[in-house]
Formats: C-alpha cells, structure tokens, sequence
C-alpha cells in the first residue's frame, strides 16, 4: 500500500519560494511598534472634529489626518492578513490578524465622523475652501465622492455605531472563513498516480483536471460529502451575511443591496441587468461547449466532475514554476519594456508565495497596500491552468505598482470593477501568445480547449453566481428564510439553466454555493465577466497595434482611484455601460469554438 502523503508544514518550505514580509515590517515587534502608534494617534481624532467649518487649513489638516490613520491601517491590516493566511492554524498570527481587524474596526471609529461632517458644509463652502488653500486642490476627487453620496449618508452618531459594530458584522464572513480554510477535514483520495492524498481546496481543482475519471468522481464526491456535512451551518454565515447587507442598504436609504454596492463605485446597475441579458442570449453557445465536451470525452453522462478535464486527454503542455515565469514573459511582451521589469521584479524579489502548505488558505489572490509591495498568494501546481493564474495574479499586482507608483495615497487604489481588467488583459495576450507560435495541432487544440475553459469559467459561470448572488439578496429582502434547502434546490436549478441539458443534475452541484468565498464578498463576482469582456476589448487593440492603444492601456493601470471606473475605462478606450463589449466577447469564444471544432475534425 502506498504511503499517504502530506502537505509540508509552513516552517519546511524552501524560502525562496515564500513571499517576504520583512518588506512591510521586519518583526512582529516592529508591527506591534506600528500597532502601538497607531492606537495612540488614534487618541487625537476627536481634537480634529468640529473643526471643518473654521476654515480652508482645518479642513485640509482633518484630511491629511484621516488619509493618515487609514494608510497606517491599511498597512498594518495586511501584514496580518498575509501572515493569518499563510498559515490559517497558527494561532499566533490567528491573534495578530484578530488584533488587526478590530484596530481597523476602531480606527474606522474613530474618524467615522468624517463623512458627514463634510456633508454639513454647503457646496459653496467647500468650492470656497478648494479656491482658498492650493493644497487642497488634489483631495477634489476625494472630498466629491463624499458629496455625492449625500442622502446615503447617516448622522455622526449612526456613522460611529455601524463603524463599532463593523467586526460584529462581520462575524459571519470570518466564521465561514475560518471553518472552510482551516477546520474542515477532508478524506483521503486516490490521485492520478494511484496514491493516497489528502484532499485539500487546492489539491481538488488539479484533480477536477486529471484525464482519469475515477480520480475526478472520487474527489468531488468526497469534497461535497463534507459541504453536505455542514450545509446548515454554511447556510446560517451566509444567510446573515447577506442580511447584514440588506441592513446597511435599507438604513443608507438604498432601493436594494445590488444598488448600495455598485453606487460605492458610480456603476449603473444596467450594467449588472446587461451582463446576465447577453449572457442569457448566448447561452446556446455554452451547451454547444458542452455538448462538445461530452462527445470528446466519449462519455454516455456528463457529469459536473467532467467539467475541468481537459476534453483532449493529458496535456501536451505542462510548466514548471520556472518555466511559467519566462513563459509568462515572453506572454506580456507586448506591453512593453517597462511593464516587464515589473513583472521580473516580483519574479526576483520574492513578491510571491507560491508553494501549497498545510493551512494555507486556498486560491490564488494579489494583496498589498500602498506602502507594502503587491504581494501574490498561489498555490502551485504544475499545469497550463497554474500558468494563467500566475499572469492573471500578476496583471493585478503591476496594476497596483503602476497605480502606487504614480498616484499619491488619496487615488493609490483601484475600485473592484477595475480591478479584473487588468488581470484577465493578461490572459488574453497569453492566450494570443501561444497560438501564435504554438503550430502544433494538438497544443493548438488544447490552448482552445483552455480559452474556452476560461470563458466558460469567468464569464458565464461567474455570471452564473452573479445571478445567485443578487437572488439571495432579493429574496431575503422579501423576508424569504435562506435554509439550506431553500438555497440548495435554487443553485441546483440555476447550474443545469447554465450548462443545458447536456449535463447530468449531480446531487452535489447542488450544494456548491456553501464553498464559494466570494459569496461573501459584496456584489464582486459580476465583475470578473464584466472585467474579462472589458479585457477581450483592450487586449484586441494592444495586439492589433492600435495607435495609442497601449499608452492610453499603461494610463488606465496609473490611473488608480482618481476618476470614477467607467470613466476610466472610457479614456481606455471601452465603454462598460453599453453591451459591445461582452458582445465582442461572445463573438470570440463562437469564433475560437469554431476553430477547435475545425482543428478536431483533422485528427
């Protein structure tokens, strides 16, 4: 019998393979000096309150101090998230996190009086004061995003009530959080090799695309046993996640939860409607993907576990670590010279984790602040998939250094809308990459294979939970309880709309909704669709050389917080409030779909 193998602890990784923290704090001491410091200045918020109306310098005093207590925050925050995550049972960093998390609930506060303080001044007082102190000039942006959020800001006294109770809020999140990363255990499965594995998140999708069925079926039947396990439990932290929700819209004086999320970024909430609308009409086109997938597979039923194989058998492609990384250079190319050096800077500077380890939260994500560098958080496997999620990963991150870099603290961030562009822009040109020089028919074939993948992936399945997501919202403003059956036999009647009649109902699908993290987010997954298609778009006039497509691109990934996200994108050249550009990328996976159908029927 083979012996069972075991995720490396934390503490036997090779080094070079981890990010290093030293870059934000050297010690833990050195955080606690930075913790302690910020508690004290914490002390002095209430000296800066009430003065707003004496004047231009009050004014932009209050403001340096209050972008001052959130950058300090911000810093603090994510070393101990970082920390908590690369390793979510050491309880030593559990406590480093907690401690940071409800600093940040009480600097938030602290200067929650902020808000609407500003929204006492008259307009005319604040142009005023903007034509008075020249430092003001650059919190214009700033201080009009306060503004015009007027009738959905509540008085001081409500303003440091919900900033108090945020972490109790939050509780929910945090609780999933915890159970799903590091308390569920997950039985032993066969792998390809024939040897005996702990399942893990991570180690469940590379087997999801193994080309031996057993092994598939085994690994999702084994995951959805634990999820069946703790349906309720997973069902009561979403359930009042999504309450919590309702409860800030309704107090904020919003129509709805989906309206209080998209109005924190002026997106129109027609961009929402227009993105399932295409998706719905373009549906035909996933069963055709479908119906496909079960023909090459040769399978009498398709199964949910048959989703992420690739449908031309074993991979005639596979990187290393080391080998994704030049690939990856040779991918972004055309984006320039200077965007690379960035990009080989992370490379070289251990800006990335890239090893699994026990406790190690699962997934891939790009994380930092505007004092930290944009760290990247993989768990690495061998395959073309890990390839893309490192240049994806790696879009977000030169976008944050780019946005760092030139944008001062106010305007150092980027919106979540934004934040996909970027990332899947990436992917697109990697993609563009490998079918240019890859002549190879098989590899071609199996480049298609993983567009279409990823299509079928970010685009429809991410509308997919987009349209659960906005259905749980609905329908707990309706007063309708969310139990776990209730959600269940939703999300199951959702997937099979999704995937056609191709695809059998497995039980467990069913179940899927309790193991998604970013259903704990808030209204975030449209915009991975919304970010892809947006990405299809820009990507198409970087390749085609488009005159000052790729300056007004490397603009857009300066641009940070500065302007509102539509606009944005409109100076980049793609305008989100009409459907065009998910239509164009709609137009590519028919057109890329037709290709493989071509290239299979010459083998």
């Amino acid at each position: 019998m083979s012996e069972t193998k075991q995720l490396p602890n934390r503490s036997e990784l090779n080094e070079a393979t981890t990010w290093d923290l030293t870059l934000i704090f050297p010690s833990d001491e050195a955080f606690d000096e930075a913790f302690n410091q910020l508690s004290d200045e914490l002390t002095h918020a209430a000296s800066y309150q009430g003065t707003l109306n004496r004047g231009s310098k009050e004014f932009l005093e209050a403001i340096e101090y209050i972008l001052s207590i959130y950058r300090q925050t911000e810093k603090l925050y994510v070393y101990s998230h970082l920390k908590n995550d690369q390793d979510t049972g050491n309880t030593t960093y559990q406590a480093l996190y907690a401690r940071a998390s409800a600093l940040a609930a009480k600097s938030s506060e602290a200067i929650s009086w902020f808000d609407p303080e500003v929204l006492t001044l008259s307009n005319d007082t604040i142009k005023a004061y903007f034509e008075e102190e020249k430092g003001l000039e650059i919190y214009k942006h700033f201080i009009h995003q306060i503004t015009d959020n007027r009738e959905h800001t509540l008085s001081e006294k409500e303003e440091a009530l919900l900033a108090g109770a945020s972490e109790i809020l939050s509780a929910s999140g945090e609780t999933f959080s915890v159970l799903n990363n590091a308390d569920l255990v997950f039985p032993v499965v066969t792998d390809d090799a024939g040897d005996k594995v702990q399942l893990s998140s991570g180690l469940y999708g590379q087997l999801l695309e193994s080309t031996n069925r057993e092994v598939r079926k085994e690994a999702f039947e084994a995951l959805y046993s634990v999820y069946e396990q703790f349906r309720n439990t997973f069902a009561s932290t979403l359930s009042t996640h999504v309450k919590k929700h309702n409860f800030n819209a309704n107090i904020r004086n919003y129509s709805s939860a989906r309206e209080a999320a998209l109005s924190a970024n002026h997106i129109p909430e027609s961009v929402y409607d227009t993105l399932l609308d295409v998706v719905h009409e373009n549906l035909p086109l996933l069963h055709r993907y479908v119906e496909l997938r079960k023909k090459l597979l040769n399978v009498s039923d398709l199964h949910m576990y048959d989703m992420y194989t690739p449908i031309l058998g074993d991979a005639p492609i596979r990187y290393t670590y080391e080998e994704a990384k030049d690939k990856s250079l040779e991918g972004l190319t055309p984006l320039g010279e200077d965007y690379l050096s960035i990009v080989k800077e992370a490379y070289g500077n251990r800006w990335i984790d890239v090893v699994e380890n026990k406790g190690k939260r699962s997934g891939a994500y790009s994380s930092g602040s505007y004092d930290t560098k944009p760290y990247i958080l993989l768990n690495w496997h061998d395959s073309l998939n890990h390839l893309y999620t490192l240049v994806h990963e790696m879009g977000h991150s030169v976008h944050s250094h780019y946005t760092r870099s030139t944008q001062p603290f106010v305007y150092g961030d980027y919106s979540i809308f934004l934040a996909e562009i970027a990332s899947t822009t990436n992917e697109n040109l990697l993609t563009e990459h490998l079918l240019q020089t890859e002549k190879d028919p098989k590899v071609r074939a199996f480049v298609l294979n993983h567009y279409l993948d990823g299509v079928k992936g970010t685009v429809f399945r991410q509308s997919q939970f987009a349209e659960f997501e906005h259905f749980i919202h609905v329908e707990d403003a309706k007063g309708t309880p969310l139990t776990s059956d209730y959600l269940s036999e939703y999300y199951a009647d959702l997937n099979a709309k999704y995937y056609g009649e191709a695809v059998e109902r497995d039980p467990e699908i069913a179940y899927e909704w309790s193991r998604i993290p970013h259903f704990y987010y808030n209204y975030y997954v449209y915009q991975y669709a919304t970010g892809f298609s947006a990405a299809t778009a820009l990507a198409d006039k970087i390749i085609k050389k488009e005159e000052g497509a790729l300056e007004r691109y490397i603009n857009f990934l300066k641009a940070g917080s500065s302007d509102y996200p539509i606009d944005v994108m409109k100076k980049a050249g793609v305008d989100m409030t009409k459907p065009d550009y998910i239509e164009e990328t709609m137009t590519v996976f028919e057109d890329r779909l037709n290709e493989l159908e071509s290239l299979i029927a010459k083998f």
